[in-house]
């Protein structure tokens, strides 16, 4: 069998995906000129000791942290050793040997092909990141184009998790940074919302840098989360409110401090350009601004005091399964904190839209609803619905039990999601009763999920039964699940919690006894 036909049946199968098209790409064998990668396979050599020579190395000049590196054998029965560690005989273990060294530096997809023949031919993909020890199977046995490439690796699990823990990092160290700079806790994600929004503008982003005095900059900075908000399609009286919760960037001293102001403001929003856009680019619909807000609240210990419990981003998502979100469901959460769950239907009825142009603006102007009671939160629930580009239209300020006929009658809501406020004294609202709320503004059949704590369901105080019965004479408890202790790990907030599904608007069957007990005892 001869090795050169193997490498040959590659660089067709490259040809037919159109790397040799791109201008973009650069498609070496053996040895690279790029140093860096020259580098790294200097001693990565399959003998042990020595330069190291895969048969293909592929760059990118656009995506220059990411590259593609391919190991051939001729025989198939040299595709892969039981212990991946005979680099010198074995296909997959050479070059998993190669990703090893260039995963230093680069996300690195590692392909292993063995097989002279194309009948026989064998392809295995492993994907192992910038600076992790472990390779993963990925992919399946083809050979895919630059861009399907780099599009799956970008929206895997492997990588999500990787940028998405970078993210939680940098939340930390922005907020002490923070909190050196004495700015308030309840300020600092609208803080960071705003130089998002700002950010947005183009003549604002490439021209920060030049601004001669921390005054000037901090007066730009304001003005153009205004002009931003102006032109983002909120309502009015939203646009106005916005405006006055966003006005302490004008007036904190330690922004506009002439000494060190200027250096601080143009590093920190350089920092959150480099370290927050670009996740906000690549994960579109992950609600990255709670996830700061969650931080900050963590560091003030004053979260519990609000009784602020902010959902994850992986229970949103499977809250909007679990009601069944579609792209005709009108999705309504009457305490919607900062929007994490209007994001994440948002994101499942736009990906069921399919590029539906009219379909998706009817989605993001008419079928998202919330309500949000809390001043500071409602202006980030807003910014943050901004900052996605979609749903802010129907974000209500205020009582939601005050605006249950409002919401009723202008929208129709199909779908209810929420996550209450958790009671930290006697005079709170039971968490039932906002689940009620939500209920009573469903449609007919509409679906309702929520998380409470497991003491509303077990509880058997006379209020507690009092509340359960009333859902269960007017709705359907489908199902309730206990959810991990550790939900809420980001959070100083020790709660256990179930989620609860229920269908609006049809009493509980009396057929469903295991349900009934379960609520009534």
């Amino acid at each position: 069998m001869n090795e050169r036909k193997t490498e040959a049946i590659v660089r067709e199968l490259l040809r037919k995906a159109a790397y040799y098209d791109s201008k973009d790409i650069v498609i070496e064998e053996q040895k690279s000129d790029n140093p860096k990668i020259d580098k790294f396979l200097k001693n990565a050599s399959k003998r042990g000791s020595g330069v190291g020579l895969p048969e293909f190395i592929i760059s990118s000049k656009a995506n220059s942290n990411f590259i593609i590196v391919i190991e051939c054998k001729a025989e198939p029965s040299k595709h892969q050793s039981k212990t991946k560690d005979k680099y010198a005989d074995y296909a997959v273990d050479g070059v998993l040997l190669y990703s090893s060294f260039l995963s230093k530096e680069y996300d690195v997809l590692a392909i292993a092909v063995s097989g002279d023949k194309n009948s026989h031919l064998q392809i295995s993909h492993f994907l192992r990141l910038k600076e992790t020890s472990e390779s993963h199977q990925y992919f399946d046995d083809k050979i895919l184009s630059f861009n399907e490439y780099l599009d799956g690796i970008l929206h895997s699990n492997y990588k999500f998790n990787q940028d998405y823990g970078k993210l939680i990092s940098y939340t930390k160290t922005i907020n002490e940074l923070l909190h050196g700079k004495k700015i308030k806790e309840s300020q600092r994600a609208l803080l960071i919302s705003g130089i998002l929004i700002a950010l947005k503008n183009d003549a604002f982003k490439s021209g920060y840098k030049k601004h001669k005095s921390a005054k000037s900059l901090i007066d730009s900075l304001y003005s153009t989360i205004c002009t931003e908000i102006a032109q983002s399609d909120v309502k009015s009286e939203i646009a106005e409110k916005l405006k006055i919760a966003f006005s302490f960037i004008k007036t904190g001293t330690s922004l506009t401090d002439e000494k060190d102001g200027k250096g601080f403001v143009e590093g920190l929003i350089a920092d959150i350009d480099n370290e927050v856009n670009g996740f906000m680019f690549t994960y579109k619909y992950v609600d990255t601004v709670s996830q700061f807000y969650v931080e900050f609240l963590r560091y003030a210990n004053n979260d519990k005091g609000l009784g602020i419990v902010l959902t994850p981003t992986h229970i949103t998502e499977l809250f909007v399964e679990l009601a069944d979100v579609n792209k005709d469901s009108v999705v309504f959460d009457n305490c919607s904190g900062p929007g994490g769950f209007l994001i994440s239907a948002m994101k499942k009825m736009i990906k069921e839209a399919k590029g539906d142009r009219i379909k998706e603006s009817k989605i993001k102007y008419k079928q998202l609803v919330g309500i949000e009671y809390q001043d500071d939160i409602y202006a980030l629930l807003v910014s943050n619905m901004i900052l996605h580009r979609d749903g802010r239209t129907n974000i209500l300020l205020g009582d939601c039990f005050e605006k249950t006929h409002e919401v009723k009658k202008h929208f129709s809501p199909t779908v209810g999601l929420l996550n209450p406020p958790y009671k930290t004294k006697k005079s709170d609202i039971e968490e039932f009763e906002f689940v009620l709320n939500n209920l009573e503004i469903l449609e007919r059949g509409g679906k309702c999920v929520a998380i409470v704590p497991i003491s509303c369901v077990i509880e058997d105080t006379t209020i507690a039964k009092t509340l359960k019965k009333r859902i269960l004479n007017k709705h359907t408890v489908e199902a309730v699940m206990s959810l991990p202790e550790e939900l809420f790990h980001n959070s100083d907030v020790n709660v256990v919690t179930c989620a609860i599904v229920i269908t609006a608007h049809r009493p509980h069957p009396s057929n469903k006894k295991n349900m009934v007990r379960l609520l009534e005892k």
